[in-house]
C-alpha cells in the first residue's frame, strides 16, 4: 500500500507533506505534487499535514483515478525533498472541486532538492 496525491493538490501545492516525508517520495509538477508508489513506505505522516486534504491511501475510494497518475508523473517529474512556498493564490484554489480537467499541468516543476540539481 502507498499514498497518492489527488486533484485537490492542483494549484495549491502547499508542500507541508514534503517537509515530513522520511523517504523523499514526492515529485513536483508545475502545479501539483505526486507520490512515487514504489518509494512510499506507507507511513502516513504526509496525509494529515496537507491543508488541502489532497493525500489519500491508495485503498481509499477517492484514490482510484490517481494511482496511475501518481506513478506516471513520478517517473517524469523531478524529486522534491524540501518544502518551498506554495503558489500565491493557493488558498483561493483550495476548495475548488474537480480541478484536473481545467487546471492540471503535465509540465515538470522546478525542484531544488540535491537529487534534482545534481549537487552531492
Amino acid at each position: 500500500m502507498a499514498y497518492v496525491v489527488t486533484d485537490s493538490c492542483i494549484r495549491c501545492k502547499f508542500m507541508d507533506c514534503v517537509a515530513v516525508c522520511p523517504v523523499d517520495c514526492f515529485y513536483e509538477g508545475e502545479n501539483m505534487l505526486v507520490i512515487n508508489p514504489d518509494e512510499c513506505i506507507d507511513c502516513g505522516v504526509c496525509e494529515p499535514e496537507c491543508p488541502a486534504a489532497a493525500i489519500a491511501a491508495d485503498t481509499a475510494p477517492e484514490a482510484g483515478p490517481w494511482i496511475a497518475l501518481n506513478a506516471q508523473y513520478a517517473a517524469l517529474w523531478p524529486n522534491i525533498a524540501e518544502k518551498k512556498e506554495p503558489p500565491a493564490d493557493a488558498a483561493q484554489w483550495m476548495d475548488v472541486a474537480d480541478k484536473f480537467e481545467s487546471a492540471f499541468s503535465p509540465a515538470p516543476g522546478q525542484a531544488t532538492s540535491p537529487s534534482a540539481s545534481g549537487a552531492a
